[in-house]
This record gives C-alpha cells, sequence and structure tokens, in this order.
C-alpha cells in the first residue's frame, strides 16, 4: 500500500496542482484538462448528471429552520498514540432518548476536521433539508483522516508520510473514532444506520473503506475521487456481497476535474457488475461547489 500511494504523488501534485488543499475557493482546471495534466478528460455517454445542482442557498442559514449544534469531540487513539480531534454535528432536538444514525464525513488531501465546514456548511445544509422533511435527522462526524502522531496539514501536504496518513486512518476510523462516538452520543450501531462519504482523498478512503468493510458500512459516497482509490477489482471482490449489503453508492465528480478518470473506472467496473449505484457528472472542477451540491443530494438519500 505504501508503494502504491507514493507512485501516484506526481501525478496528484500535477493534476490537482494544490486545488484540493484546504482553500475557500479551489481554481479550477481548466476546460477539457486537469490542471497540469497532460492527459485529456474524455468523457463517455454516462458522463452526464443524475441531479441539477443544489438550489440556491441551499447551505444559508434560514431563520425559521431549527439549528443544530457542532461541537469539537476528542478521542483516544492507539493508532497514532495521540488524543485526536473531531468535529460533530448534532441535528436540531437532539436527545439522548433518541437513537440516531451516523455519517462519517472525510476530506481532502490539504484539509482536516474543518473542511467540510469552510467548503460546504454541511450543519446548515442539513439543518435546512431537515427543517423541510428531506433528510433525516443523523449526527454527522467530521474527522481529520490524516492518522498522524502530527496530523496538521502544515508543509507540504503530498509528503509520502502524510498521504501514508490517510491509509492508516481505516483502523483508526474503525477501532477508535466509531466505538469513541457510539460511547458517548446516542446512535444506532447496526451498519444500516451507518454511511461513510469525502470528498478527493476523502473520496478515495470511502471506497477503500466502505467497500472494504461491509459489514461496518451500509451507504457509500465517493466525490471526486483521488488516485489513492484502490482498483476497482479490488475493491470489489465479492459484486453478490456489495450487492446485498450496500443500500446506496454514490459517485460523484466535475467534468473539468483531471481525476475524473479515477471515478469513471468505478463506475464502469460497478456497471459491469450489474451493482446499481448513483453516478452524477456535473459541470465543475476539482471544487467546493460540486462537494457541497453533491453532498446536498447525498445525504437526502441516507437512512430512508
Amino acid at each position: 500500500m505504501k508503494r502504491h500511494l507514493i507512485h501516484w504523488i506526481p501525478l496528484f501534485l500535477a493534476i490537482a496542482g494544490g486545488v484540493a488543499l484546504a482553500q475557500e475557493k479551489p481554481e479550477q482546471p481548466p476546460a477539457g484538462r486537469g490542471r497540469g495534466n497532460p492527459r485529456p478528460i474524455v468523457l463517455t455517454p454516462d458522463d452526464v448528471r443524475a441531479f441539477p445542482d443544489a438550489p440556491a442557498g441551499f447551505k444559508t442559514p434560514r431563520p425559521e429552520a431549527p439549528h443544530g449544534v457542532v461541537e469539537r469531540f476528542e478521542y483516544d487513539s492507539a493508532v497514532t498514540g495521540t488524543r485526536r480531534v473531531a468535529n460533530v454535528y448534532l441535528p436540531p432536538g437532539y436527545s439522548s432518548t433518541r437513537k440516531y444514525p451516523v455519517l462519517y464525513l472525510l476530506h481532502g488531501i490539504g484539509g482536516d476536521e474543518t473542511e467540510w465546514m469552510r467548503f460546504a456548511s454541511p450543519n446548515t445544509l442539513l439543518d435546512n433539508l431537515i427543517a423541510d422533511k428531506k433528510a433525516v435527522p443523523m449526527i454527522v462526524v467530521m474527522p481529520n483522516g490524516r492518522a498522524l502522531a502530527d496530523d496538521h496539514v502544515g508543509g507540504n501536504a503530498f509528503a509520502p508520510e502524510k498521504v501514508e496518513g490517510f491509509a492508516r486512518f481505516e483502523r483508526d476510523l474503525l477501532d477508535h473514532l466509531i466505538p469513541a462516538i457510539q460511547a458517548k452520543y446516542s446512535t444506532l450501531t447496526d451498519r444500516e444506520h451507518r454511511a461513510l462519504a469525502g470528498l478527493s482523498m476523502g473520496g478515495g478512503q470511502t471506497l477503500n473503506f466502505g467497500f472494504g468493510n461491509l459489514d461496518t458500512f451500509a451507504w457509500v459516497g465517493a466525490f471526486s475521487s483521488a488516485p489513492n482509490t484502490k482498483p476497482a477489482a479490488e475493491l470489489i471482490r465479492d459484486a453478490s456481497d456489495v450487492k446485498k449489503k450496500l443500500k446506496l453508492i454514490y459517485l460523484s465528480c466535475g467534468n473539468k476535474d483531471g481525476l475524473i478518470n479515477i471515478s469513471q473506472g468505478v463506475h464502469s467496473y460497478l456497471k459491469s457488475q450489474g451493482i446499481a449505484h448513483v453516478w452524477n457528472v456535473d459541470d465543475h472542477g476539482h471544487d467546493a461547489a460540486t462537494w457541497g451540491s453533491n453532498l446536498y443530494h447525498f445525504v437526502q438519500r441516507l437512512f430512508q
């Protein structure tokens, strides 16, 4: 795994050019090519929209909509040997007398536990959808997916040791974060009420961890997945098991994103295996606009 991760770092650097780093408005690659990527973006007849962009104001606070809260959560990890931090969204009216499903939401290569809050305001997005009865009340956990003793972005986010931290996060998530969340919050603990989603590197993590742990997650959403994504044939060892256990597979990418070939490959393989899934190709690049819009559509389909 470490050799594989190191192998694609130059490719990711060339294509992304830093667009996945923690910026308020990541730049888009030029139309037709990934930024700095010599390989053209080749679209197929399948690469079309499943949904329109999220409507205007989808992540703007509405005075009449009850508001949830976002709080800092700390937990101990034997993977890193440190006390780690995540942000946790609790829906409006959260009560310990009720059990809630949980979505674990993973960030990109230059992000941390704050990235989703800056890019897409998932707390406000969900407040509005819950108020409109378009999404069920859920807990959302936004961790730092870089499982290292020093998990700060700092310096070169593409450094091999930092990239390796994203692969190491699998054990941190399964063995430490999920149990800690379930110990503190009033959660449903079966796989049918646990979802995993992420953007860019977090999209790759979602596919790797979600398909690799079908007894843990029943809903997966991968937005603009990065080259840390394992080959599709390796992800999907048993198509019948995937069909039986995953309630939703949601893939998305922008048609101006130089990394679209990663998601295209997963979509194509799922299609060849007859595995139902969503494939949404919008008109964006590797940017916050596509991630926020696809989160909007994804969460409405969870836990239904």
